[in-house]
């Protein structure tokens, strides 16, 4: 395999590890949360998953970004012949999803906890915290679309 293809499956390997990371960290957070809150009230469930489910997005837009990765190379077909500088290409286009969706997932789960601490004893104002969580996920969209963007701009 040549280091082109070598260094652009890193960076797809790199959005989606960085991205998982991320979302479990976060999910984990919110989840931890949830089950306490629960474990007093669990008629509070389909309230509280949204905001456990919410910083399991990062790691969508780093699957995400790894398959646009593997359709632009040809992994799925005809693999392509890329130069080492188009596989370095390829691999920096993903690191905008990768830390921005390891960072922001991990801190979108911190404020989902704390807005189930809040639902917990506020149930009408579930979507208080769904909101400041959505406020953390823009970045991670920002990254995505980046990414996105980067991606698109290379040509092979």
């Amino acid at each position: 395999m040549e280091l082109g293809l070598t260094l652009a499956i890193l960076g797809a390997s790199i959005a989606v590890v960085l991205g998982g990371i991320g979302s479990a960290i976060g999910v984990g957070l919110a989840g931890q949360a949830s089950s306490g809150v629960m474990s007093e009230d669990p008629d509070k469930f389909g309230s509280l998953l949204l905001l456990v489910a919410l910083p399991g997005t990062q790691g969508i837009y780093g699957f995400l970004s790894a398959f646009l990765v593997i359709l632009k190379l040809g992994l799925v077909g005809e693999i392509v012949s890329l130069t080492t500088m188009q596989g370095w290409q390829i691999m920096i286009s993903c690191l905008p999803v990768a830390l921005t969706g390891l960072v922001s997932g991990i801190q979108q789960g911190k404020v989902c906890a704390s807005g189930v601490y809040m639902v917990a004893k506020q149930p009408k104002d579930l979507m208080k915290p769904v909101i400041m969580a959505a406020l953390v996920e823009t970045y991670a969209v920002l990254g995505l679309l980046i990414t996105i963007l980067l991606q698109n701009g290379i040509q092979l």
